[in-house]
């Protein structure tokens, strides 16, 4: 698997995904691949810390 992209999904289960949709070719297998990195980015990258947050708040409250 690529070093790079483990740095960007975080999840075991998107990890897996990523190599399962990576072995596909055609152009409608890399254009899967490239809206699934991208939606697995904002998840693990942008999302998920934002979500922690909100959680945060409502526990403390």
């Amino acid at each position: 698997m690529d070093q790079g992209i483990e740095r960007w999904i975080k999840t075991e289960c998107g990890r897996a995904k990523y190599a399962q949709l990576s072995q596909r070719r055609g152009i409608v297998a890399r254009l899967r691949l490239a809206w699934f990195v991208v939606v697995a980015v904002l998840r693990d990258v942008v999302l998920a810390p934002v979500s922690r947050g909100i959680r945060n708040f409502f526990r403390a409250a």
